[in-house]
């Protein structure tokens, strides 16, 4: 009597609590100073379970009545509906407790304003492109799999026909491997079953290169779903596969150029590798460094972490193909870089001291003033130079300090806890150089850039010699997937736009950062530097970006999902040289220590346009370019760091405006040289003679 009387009390309340509608006690949580670690936990009264829960936290399920690794003081909503279909919407903020927290807090609706401009996309704000990335079919892997799995996988025996109708769950097929029993693989999705392997053929062999380079190999058959299925986040939002902006910007800004200087980047390349090797160095020639030297110091400010963690992000998320477009891009990225070095010396300021000042700085207010557009000029010019301190200071500085700490601390544990003596240690190292100027900065990057690229290089290679076999099916994937992706992948266009991304991103021709570098080399032809700056993208991406691409295909790593950029590129070298990934940790603080000291520059020349070209003024900004390089290494900055670095892709709005209007001045320049070039009026070194 006393359980049925319990029963209806239970069942009573149950009513009551359905009858009031949907109550929801939280939880708030901020477990620590460190960023993003904020938690929110719900409790559902009333209404009919099971309950479903969309948080505007896109990784949070929307089965989870918890998120967690949320942004402190930064709004979340969250809608609760229940079976019946009653809902209700809350907004939560996890409160900040920390200095960190509140920058963090306070930057990230910021970098979400600047990714709005940044990468917005205009074809699919007029409808002619859809975004959202959809599948086709439903690939069934086999059971087991992993990308670095030593084991055979053999089809035993089809269970379901070639052709037949299944559904979710039904059991389709029997694998067997060389080093686990048979196991049932069943349907993970209703449609169309598509056999991809005959009964008694392998599936999967490690010792078979083809199957370890092929995207996908290990996949046994395909569903084909009866309608296109939108990939989902966890939330349920539709996964999308936008064409940014900036992305068109940079890469339409570079075909033009390309077509405009009558494909440069092809037919200069013998020239501008005679230039870089001092063949034309005219010793009393204006300026402060050789081409060499120039090329040096805008190559380590590019040469970086983007070669590293942003080739692995792109062959992630692109698969092999998006090597080839990031190839693609590179070649076009070549003439972007002649057009703004050639204006970068043209335009170039040289004081009594010897000190150079150049830059989009220069060409965008004097340049555009010779075109009777002094106005828009000095507007171009001032927002260039505000963007280029900012980029400095984040991009160029904080953003490396904290990077090759993680990356650091990572190889060698002793470090864990020391950002803040590593930062001091690490602006001392920056100081030393950047005092001394730019004839300073060029010594210094002259022997770093080409001891830790060669390092890079030679070990990239080694992974490829040991792995020669398998050469054909890596450039067999690399064009498949570059013209014939999987919808996963999201087709022809996503892969495209991922290659293209990740390549403009790294050598950022179009930004107008190298042509400051390249304004100091010792020249009376400003072409003759455009030429030398041209080799600047086929070094960082059609060089390093593709060895990079190739080492993480030739070893399979570009399968594995759900591990950082640079962990990824370190484990793919890791799986052939035990040893390296040691040696690649020292390397990427090697690219990030000379990508400081180049930012370091570009940023005290942008600064010195605003605010006075006196040695004062040089030595205030460098004296904080140091604090910030402290600050960077010590703490986690988060979305500060990542808006910081937007701002360099924001460089090339007002720079690329520029060089479209000056594009006509500087292939009247290039003709003027090219004849002077073949007329042989050009400074020529002579070869010593030996008697």
């Amino acid at each position: 009597m006393k359980n049925y009387l319990f029963l209806c009390l239970a069942l009573f309340a149950f009513t009551l609590d359905a009858q009031e509608g949907l109550r929801i006690n939280e939880a708030v949580m901020n477990p620590s100073n460190q960023i993003n670690d904020g938690a929110i936990d719900l409790q559902v009264l009333g209404g009919t379970p099971p309950y479903t829960y969309k948080w505007s936290n896109q990784s949070t399920p929307l089965t989870s009545n918890k998120a967690v690794g949320l942004t402190e003081g930064v709004p979340y909503t969250v809608t609760v509906t229940d079976a019946s279909g009653a809902s209700v919407t809350e907004t939560y903020k996890v409160e900040t407790q920390a200095i960190t927290e509140v920058f963090n807090g306070v930057m990230t609706p910021a970098v979400a304003a600047l990714e709005t401009v940044l990468f917005w996309d205009p074809f699919a704000a007029i409808g002619i492109y859809d975004p959202v990335a959809y599948a086709d079919v439903k690939l069934v892997s086999t059971p087991g799999w992993s990308a670095n799995i030593e084991e055979k996988f053999v089809l035993k025996q089809w269970l379901k026909p070639n052709g037949a109708e299944v559904r979710e769950g039904d059991e389709i097929a029997v694998v067997s491997s060389n080093n686990t029993f048979d196991r049932t693989v069943v349907a993970s999705a209703s449609g169309e079953l598509n056999h991809l392997v005959q009964e008694g053929k392998a599936i999967y062999n490690f010792e078979n290169p083809e199957h370890v380079i092929e995207q996908g190999a290990h996949f046994l058959a395909e569903i084909k779903y009866d309608e296109q299925v939108a990939l989902l986040h966890p939330n349920g939002d539709p996964v999308t596969k936008p064409i940014p902006f900036i992305v068109i910007w940079l890469v339409f800004g570079a075909l033009f150029f390309t077509i405009r200087m009558g494909f440069i980047n092809v037919r200069g390349f013998k020239h501008s590798i005679d230039l870089a090797r001092g063949k034309y160095d005219d010793p009393d020639a204006p300026g402060q460094v050789t081409h060499f030297q120039a090329l040096a110091t805008a190559v380590s400010g590019t040469v970086g972490l983007g070669n590293i963690a942003g080739v692995a992000v792109a062959v992630s998320l692109g698969g092999a193909g998006a090597t080839f477009w990031m190839i693609i891009c590179g070649l076009l990225g070549m003439s972007s870089k002649f057009v703004e070095c050639t204006l970068g010396v043209k335009y170039r300021d040289i004081l009594p001291d010897g000190r150079v000042f150049g830059g989009p700085m220069n060409y965008l207010r004097y340049g555009l003033a010779k075109k009777n557009m002094a106005g828009l000029g000095k507007v171009l010019a001032g927002l260039f130079a505000v963007l280029a301190i900012g980029a400095s200071f984040g991009g160029g500085n904080m953003f490396q300090a904290n990077q090759s700490f993680e990356q650091l601390s990572g190889q060698f544990p002793v470090l864990a806890g020391n950002g803040f003596w590593f930062g001091v240690l690490t602006a001392i190292l920056v100081g030393v150089v950047i005092i001394g100027g730019i004839r300073s900065i060029a010594k210094v990057t002259g022997k770093i850039v080409p001891l830790m690229a060669t390092i890079y290089v030679l070990a990239a290679l080694a992974v490829i010699i040991m792995n020669i076999q398998n050469v054909a099916p890596a450039f067999g994937a690399i064009v498949d997937g570059a013209f014939s992706p999987s919808a996963l992948k999201g087709g022809v266009i996503g892969v495209l736009v991922v290659g293209f991304q990740r390549a403009a991103f790294s050598n950022e021709a179009g930004v107008g950062s190298a042509a400051i570098a390249h304004s100091a080399a010792k020249t009376n032809h400003p072409p003759s530097e455009g030429f030398v700056a041209l080799l600047e993208p086929f070094i960082d991406t059609v060089v390093v970006c593709t060895l990079t691409a190739l080492v993480l295909i030739f070893t399979g790593m570009h399968e594995v999902e759900g591990m950082a950029g640079a962990q990824l590129t370190s484990d793919a070298f890791g799986s052939e040289i035990t040893w390296f990934p040691y040696v690649l940790g020292v390397a990427v603080f090697l690219f990030a220590f000379s990508t400081m000291i180049s930012w370091s520059y570009y940023g005290m020349r942008a600064w010195t346009y605003l605010f006075g070209k006196s040695k004062k003024s040089e030595l205030t900004y460098k004296l904080l370019f140091l604090v910030f390089v402290v600050v960077g290494a010590s703490v986690s900055l988060g979305a500060v760091l990542v808006f910081s670095d937007m701002m360099i892709l924001a460089m090339s709005f007002p720079n690329i405006i520029g060089l479209y209007i000056m594009s006509g001045e500087v292939r009247g320049d290039l003709a003027n040289y090219w004849h002077k070039l073949k007329a042989n009026e050009l400074f020529k070194k002579q070869k010593s003679v030996e008697r």
